[in-house]
This record gives C-alpha cells, sequence and structure tokens, in this order.
C-alpha cells in the first residue's frame, strides 16, 4: 500500500484492505457520519480498492478529497464480474453516494402498459407499477406512443374498460356490453363474446409490434389471410388484408436502415466539461423502436468510456434489452456474457451511430436553452423580489405600466403609456393617448384623464391589472392619476408612485416626504428604464401628430391646392419647408405652372 500518512484512519483502512479478497464484488465507502461517499465493482476487490491508496492523486484533486474522506469500506462478494456492474448499478441508483456519477434521468417519460389482467389492457402511462404488468419504453415522444396505440387500435379490438374480468364476475352476468362493442372496437370479453386464447392471441401480437417485430407480425396475418381465403371466409380474409396494409405503411415510415440490420443496439457519447449525454437507439428490421437520452453528471473527471459503460449497464436493464451487438464509438469491454460491441467505420451501422450523435447533440443543445432560459427566469424573480422590498409592494410587479404626458406649449397634447412584463419592455402592449377633455398645458388634467381612459377599458374588458403604476412626475401628477383610480374604485388595488425629476425621488399617494432609492440599485434601473421608454415613446408620438398638424394646416389652407396636389408633392418633397424651398421649376415640374404659381405666390406673401 505505500507509505500514506501515519494516523489511525490510514492504519484502520489498511487493515481492511489487507484482508479483502481477490474475488469480483462491489465496494462501498464511506465517511465518518456514515455516508455513502462512492460505490465502485472491481474484478478484484483487493487490488481494485488497494488502487486509490497507492496510486499519485497529485494530479487529480477530487480523487485526493475522496480519498481523504474516506472513514470506513464495506465490500460484496459476487460470483462473476458482471454481477458486480449489476449489482453497483443497482446500489448506486438507490444510495446515490456524493462521488458516483449521477445519471440524470426523466422519470416522467411514457411508457407503453400490456396490463398483468385477464383480457389485458393496452395503454400508456408515466407510472411503472410492479404488478407483474409488461412496460415497452422509455419513449422520449409522446407522439409516437399515441401512433403505437393507434396502430394497435386500428388492428386488434382490445378492451379499454376497467372492468375486473374475472371468470366469476363474467360468469355472474353482472356487465352489459358498452358503446365501444357497438362501434367494433371491443370484442366484449365482459359478456365472453371472445375466447381468452383469441383475445391472447392478439395480445400476442401486441408485443411483438412493441419489440419492432413488424414483419414477423405480417407474416402470420398473411398466413391467416391465405386460410380463410381457402375456406371461402372472405370478408374475414378482407378484414386481415386492410391491418396488413396498416402494418406495412407503418413500417415503410419508421424503417431508415436495411431491414436485414434487427435487434441492435446503438449508442452515443457527447462530452462537455462536467456532463455527458449519452443517447440510445433501439433499432428491429431496420426501424427504429425506441429512442432515449440521458445526462450523467461527472464528478471523478470519469473517461467516456467510464460514463458510456454505466449508461449502457443502466439503460439496457431498465428497458430489458435482449440484444446480441451493440453498436459503440469507441472501443468499450464490459462483462455482458455473449454480446459483441462493434465500432463502425461506415455503412448502415456507421449512419445509425450518426443519428445517434446527433440526436445527443440535439439534447444537450436543448438542455443549454433551459439552463439559460432557468437563469434568465431566477434572474428576474431576484430582481421582481428587489423591487418589492425596496418599493414597499405588496407582490412582485410582475406587470408594471409607465405614463408620460407630452406637449409643446400647450399643443397637441398626447400621453404615452409603456408596459413592463418581467422586468422587460413588452412593446406590443405600448399605447398612444389623444389628450380629448383638456385645453391648454394642463399635465394635471391631462393624466387625470388618460389614467381615467386606460383602467375604466382594462376594466370594461375584463382584462388583468398591473402591480405597479409609475407616473412621471411629482405629487401634482400622481395626486391627479390617484383622483382617477378612486372614481374606478381601484384606489389601493394596485401600487402607484411618482417619479420625480431627480430620479431617486419616489413619491407615494398620501405621503409628503419622498422615498429615496440607492443610485445603483437594480429597482432604479428599471423605473429609470420604464421613464425612458415612456418618454422616447411619447415624444416619437409627438412629433408624428404635430408634423401631421403643420402639414394639414399649411398645405390644406392654400386654395387652388388639392388633396392629389398636396400627395404628389410631399411624396417628392418629404416635407412642407422641402416644398417651401423647392424652385419654382421644380414645382412646375411636379404639378404644372398654375399650382406652382399659386405655391410660389403663397410662400412669398407668409414667409414676407
Amino acid at each position: 500500500m505505500g507509505k500514506p500518512l501515519k494516523n489511525e484512519r490510514y492504519d484502520y483502512l489498511k487493515l481492511v484492505i489487507e484482508v479483502l479478497p481477490n474475488k469480483p464484488g462491489v465496494y462501498q465507502y464511506f465517511d465518518k457520519n456514515g455516508n455513502y461517499l462512492y460505490i465502485g465493482k472491481a474484478r478484484d476487490l483487493k487490488k481494485r480498492v488497494s488502487s486509490y491508496f497507492t496510486r499519485s492523486n497529485k494530479d487529480n484533486y477530487k480523487m485526493k478529497v475522496l480519498v481523504s474522506k474516506i472513514a470506513s469500506i464495506k465490500h460484496i462478494v459476487v460470483s462473476t464480474e458482471s454481477d458486480a456492474l449489476l449489482l453497483e448499478n443497482n446500489l448506486v441508483k438507490k444510495h446515490q453516494p456524493r462521488y458516483n456519477v449521477m445519471l440524470k434521468d426523466d422519470k416522467t417519460f411514457p411508457w407503453i402498459c400490456i396490463k398483468n389482467e385477464r383480457f389485458p389492457r393496452v395503454f400508456y402511462t408515466r407510472n411503472l407499477i410492479q404488478d407483474g404488468s409488461v412496460y415497452y419504453g422509455p419513449y422520449t415522444s409522446v407522439v409516437m406512443v399515441k401512433t403505437l396505440i393507434e396502430l394497435i387500435r386500428q388492428l386488434y379490438p382490445l378492451r379499454t374498460c376497467k372492468l375486473n374480468l374475472d371468470r366469476e364476475h363474467i360468469e355472474s352476468g353482472k356487465y352489459k356490453v358498452c358503446l365501444e362493442y357497438h362501434m367494433g372496437n371491443c370484442k366484449a370479453p365482459c359478456i365472453n363474446m371472445i375466447k381468452q386464447e383469441d383475445y391472447n392471441e392478439y395480445i400476442k401480437q401486441v408485443h411483438q409490434i412493441l419489440k419492432g417485430n413488424i414483419r414477423q407480425v405480417s407474416m402470420q396475418l398473411k398466413k391467416l389471410m391465405k386460410i380463410y381465403s381457402a375456406e371461402y371466409r372472405f370478408e374475414d380474409a378482407q378484414l386481415i388484408k386492410s391491418k396488413i396494409e396498416i402494418l406495412d405503411k407503418y413500417r415503410s415510415k419508421s424503417t431508415i436502415v436495411n431491414q436485414r440490420i434487427n435487434n441492435l443496439d446503438v449508442f452515443s457519447i457527447v462530452e462537455e466539461e462536467n456532463f455527458a449525454f449519452v443517447n440510445y437507439l433501439k433499432i428491429v428490421s431496420g426501424a427504429i423502436v425506441q429512442a432515449h437520452t440521458v445526462e450523467l453528471k461527472k464528478k471523478l473527471d470519469e473517461t467516456n468510456v467510464d460514463l458510456l459503460s454505466l449508461a449502457i449497464i443502466d439503460i439496457r436493464q431498465k428497458i430489458k434489452s435482449d440484444a446480441r451487438e451493440i453498436i459503440v464509438p469507441l472501443r468499450i469491454e464490459l462483462p455482458l456474457g455473449n454480446i459483441r460491441f462493434v465500432v463502425p467505420v461506415k455503412g448502415d451501422k456507421k449512419h445509425l451511430l450518426e443519428l445517434s450523435e446527433r440526436n445527443a447533440k440535439h439534447y444537450q443543445l436543448e438542455r443549454k436553452k433551459k439552463a439559460a432560459q432557468s437563469k434568465t427566469e431566477n434572474k428576474t424573480a431576484r430582481v421582481l423580489e428587489t423591487m418589492k422590498k425596496d418599493l414597499r409592494l405588496k407582490v412582485p410587479p410582475k406587470h408594471i405600466e409607465c405614463f408620460d404626458n407630452s406637449n409643446l406649449q400647450g399643443t397637441d397634447p398626447v400621453a404615452a403609456c409603456v408596459v413592463f412584463r418581467d422586468a422587460k419592455p413588452s412593446k406590443k402592449e405600448y399605447r398612444h393617448y389623444h389628450v380629448k377633455t383638456v385645453r391648454g398645458p394642463d399635465d394635471f388634467a391631462s393624466m387625470e384623464e388618460i389614467i381615467f381612459r386606460r383602467y375604466r377599458r382594462l376594466l370594461d374588458e375584463n382584462q388583468a391589472l398591473p402591480q405597479l403604476v409609475v407616473i412621471d412626475g411629482g405629487k401634482g401628477q400622481l395626486n391627479a392619476a390617484v383622483k382617477s383610480l378612486e372614481k374606478l374604485n381601484l384606489h389601493g388595488k394596485m401600487a402607484i408612485i411618482g417619479v420625480a425629476k431627480r430620479l431617486e425621488e419616489l413619491y407615494y399617494p398620501g405621503d409628503k416626504v419622498p422615498l429615496y432609492i440607492d443610485k445603483n440599485s437594480e429597482t432604479l434601473k428599471i423605473i429609470q428604464q420604464l421613464r425612458n421608454e415612456a418618454h422616447r415613446f411619447g415624444i416619437a408620438f409627438h412629433r408624428e401628430v404635430r408634423s401631421r398638424s403643420m402639414i394639414n394646416s399649411e398645405l390644406d389652407s392654400i386654395k387652388g391646392i388639392g388633396e392629389q396636389t398636396k400627395q404628389r408633392l410631399l411624396l417628392h418633397f418629404n416635407s412642407v419647408d422641402g416644398i417651401r424651398n423647392a424652385g419654382f421649376e421644380s414645382l412646375k415640374e411636379i404639378i404644372g405652372l398654375g399650382k406652382a404659381t399659386i405655391l410660389i405666390n403663397y410662400f412669398k406673401k407668409n414667409n414676407g
């Protein structure tokens, strides 16, 4: 064992290792509190465990940490290395030691269940119950599961009810046929309309379909069709023929490689710094009948061979694969009996491996997208929680609306409402408003009108109200907005604040003293963004209104210049100023001598 640190722990471990047998088995490391640290398999327990304490761990910090925490060692001797492999996998899943690779799997994937009962039902489920039922899966696509279920129901009149069809219940005559029987979807085993052996033959063929042996089922049906034809049972023969066509159509859609490639497992691996992704494809008669991807979190700088080996054992055990050939991207040795590992270099098997790798990479990409989305969601939740705290709100302000008035010396008063959801602009919900009832430059009255119109409409349309309303202005505009909320009986149902010119000063209704917020806070940054957006949006709209107003008042007031002439002029010169600055010859070329003369005389008179 070399010369490790001399202390009681190492002396104790040395004694434990010395009595370990040179036999296959599973070893288990525990910390000082009796918690599992690591579970491993070994062809030779003594050699394998000793290696942790004799090899140099200078370049493997994680291994060094693991060894430093080992307080006790237990072992289980088994007959073969293969047994050790399976036992290790089961123990790791049960105890989930800290330093073992964690295989992350979604236990809610759908499975197809053939229920362990008299006259079995076939249905899809996400719950695996250890009651003797047979489960096929897991399937990564619900669409694939539903397609298979639909195919089975087209082929076989199986029951879908949950009745107890024990012999005594059926013979008691307590059941009656249901609509499924009348529609031809069920043979009514509940009233003994089908023999159990005939029903079980259907189930036997369902097993073959779910295993991917569609060609075998098709061949059986063809033999049956010939028998019916020979017996002049042409209607029965035609029914069997239609089932064969359904099967052949399904098989032609699902076949991706040579049909002679039968009962094959394909595994690929995609690696990144702390994770690896292993994809599995089950190939039967050239078709993919199962596909699955698992995520593995590294703990001790495991190699791709280690990670792939773990995934192969786990997935094959889970889906009860009986394939004798496994396609892999790299050389691998596992004590799995009479199973051949193949690393293809060309042909159909290489094509299948590349397809599996694409699936693994797609899973990896989707995981990164979800991780990024989750990170964004977490950040958003944190920002909203900070705003709730800083602004003394009852709930996080997921929905915020900010208002700003805009006018120039009292002309063309307008207002803008911008909407933020989850602290981000929701530009499709921005709204412009023309101030209709106010004459002259009265920002307070304008704000009162706009707030009333906005929230009366939301109430009328039964739309959700914001958690926070921000008014771009001081106490005067805030009080005006509150008046409208009181008229609508909304005051107190949503928070409202006023933002003074000095951004860090926030005003609340009925509070003379403003709330001061740290200039570097995220809350203030969101409020600043809200106000800037409202200001930008309002100014842009006001300029547009003023521009239209100027065009209308200037050109519409000139006698002899009609709508079509005005449009031609604006299309060519872009603005009234462009028309005013154009020379006589340019105008004459666009609208003719007479109208050009009218324009020149008008501009001379008004500019003079």
